[in-house]
């Protein structure tokens, strides 16, 4: 598991010394208010972040995010209910959950707009009914991380038991690729760019969760009640950056590319092209930071589903879209 404060540099190791970002003069950051900020593991389906950063989107909004990757969604979510981080992404379910046990959370904006996996395998031919997982091995994030929880419900619900007739391998987040390579299991569960540089390595994508899910609030801002009531400026701005950076990853692909090829100096320019393209294609990075009422519906009924939650709370108490609608009129 990853340390909760480990930044993305950490992460990437010295390449990473390439991320001089490629817009916002570093005379705009010190007129800053310097702002903690977790994401929940360090991947592309987060783009809107990476280029909201790379831009300089949320500085001329007044706000520099100092970005960490936190090992998980509860770890994620933990690191603002701990105050280490003013904000963080992940899967939104956790906000509910800590309201139905007596505790803060609020989502103000939504990251990820579809299921951001997909199967990955060296062997399995391509799935068209979910009942074809019998039999096999599946390797996911840990439960309760979004990719095991999609995972569980597509396969119970299609009548298949877990331990019996199919098996879940949990790993730390971001070494699912991993483990199917190395034959631990047949089919990763996956989320770029370990997609497609695992279509490098051979792999092919046999089953894709952001088409059967459908629309889906994967990943949202997470943000506890003080920090609205105290600092609205803070999370407007935030919101702010974020909606002009959704419109930039549609509008202008390249420069999506270019801002991915950074934040994964490792890998080769052609695996993050072929990332980027998928996520696009796939239409996985929200379109607007507000959290459309359709996609917070599917993936409550998830969580309800998976009894995650007991689905007592409604939507508008956990999700405060009203900076995120202030920010579409920008």
């Amino acid at each position: 598991m990853l340390p909760l404060r480990m930044t993305r540099r950490g992460l990437l190791g010295a390449g990473a010394g390439l991320g001089a970002t490629l817009a916002a003069p570093r005379i705009i950051r010190a007129a800053t208010t310097e702002v903690a900020f977790t994401e929940a593991v360090h991947n592309l389906g987060y783009i809107d972040l990476y280029v909201g950063q790379h831009a300089g989107y949320f500085d001329k909004q007044g706000i520099h995010l100092n970005v960490a990757a936190a090992g998980g969604d509860t770890q994620a979510f933990a690191s603002v209910l701990g105050h280490s981080a003013l904000f963080g992404i992940g899967d939104p379910t956790m906000a509910p959950m800590s309201v139905e046990r007596g505790g803060p959370g609020k989502i103000v904006g939504m990251v990820v707009q579809r299921a951001h996996y997909f199967g990955m395998s060296l062997h399995v031919p391509k799935i068209t009914d979910p009942k074809q997982f019998k039999g096999l091995t599946l390797v996911t994030s840990p439960d309760p991380n979004t990719n095991y929880s999609v995972t569980k419900k597509l396969l119970t619900e299609n009548g298949l038991v877990i331990g019996k007739d199919v098996k879940i391998l949990q790993v730390n987040p971001g070494t699912e690729i991993a483990a199917m390579l190395a034959g631990q299991a047949d089919v990763a569960i996956a989320y770029e760019p370990g997609v497609a540089q695992a279509e490098g390595q051979g792999a092919k994508i046999v089953f894709d969760f952001a088409s059967y899910i459908g629309p889906f609030c994967n990943t949202g801002i997470e943000v506890l009640d003080e920090t609205i009531k105290s600092k609205p400026e803070i999370v407007q701005a935030l919101c702010n950056g974020f909606e002009q950076a959704m419109r930039r990853v549609y509008g202008d692909p390249e420069y999506a590319k270019t801002v991915a090829k950074q934040e994964f100096p490792d890998l080769s320019a052609t695996v993050v092209d072929r990332a980027i393209e998928a996520e696009l294609q796939y239409k996985i990075p929200a379109q607007s930071v507000v959290v459309d009422r359709a996609s917070w519906d599917n993936l409550i009924k998830m969580q309800v589903y998976l009894k995650n939650i007991k689905g007592t709370t409604t939507f508008e108490q956990i999700v405060d879209n009203s900076f995120a609608e202030k920010a579409t009129k920008m």
